[in-house]
C-alpha cells in the first residue's frame, strides 16, 4: 500500500479526549469507521475530515506517500 498512517489515530483521539466510547455515544464516528483505523484500513475523505477536525490537524499529518519497493513498468 502506499498511503499509509503516521500515527495511531486511536491513540491520537484518546489523548484529546476522545475515547471510542465517547466517539461511538456522541455518534461523531461509527463503529466501521472505528474498525477501519484499528485494521489501518484507509478512511473517506469524510471520515478523515471529520477526524481532522476533532484532532486540529492536517490529513498530511495523519497519512503518508509511501512507495511500494515494487519497480514501476
Amino acid at each position: 500500500m502506499a498511503i499509509k498512517y503516521k500515527t495511531n489515530i486511536l491513540e491520537l483521539l484518546k489523548s484529546k479526549g476522545y475515547s471510542t466510547y465517547k466517539l461511538r455515544k456522541e455518534k461523531i464516528l461509527g463503529e466501521s469507521t472505528l474498525q477501519k483505523m484499528r485494521t489501518d484500513t484507509l478512511l473517506s475523505w469524510a471520515e478523515l475530515n471529520t477526524v481532522c477536525n476533532l484532532l486540529g490537524c492536517q490529513p498530511g499529518d495523519l497519512i503518508e506517500y509511501a512507495p511500494d519497493n515494487q519497480p514501476q513498468e
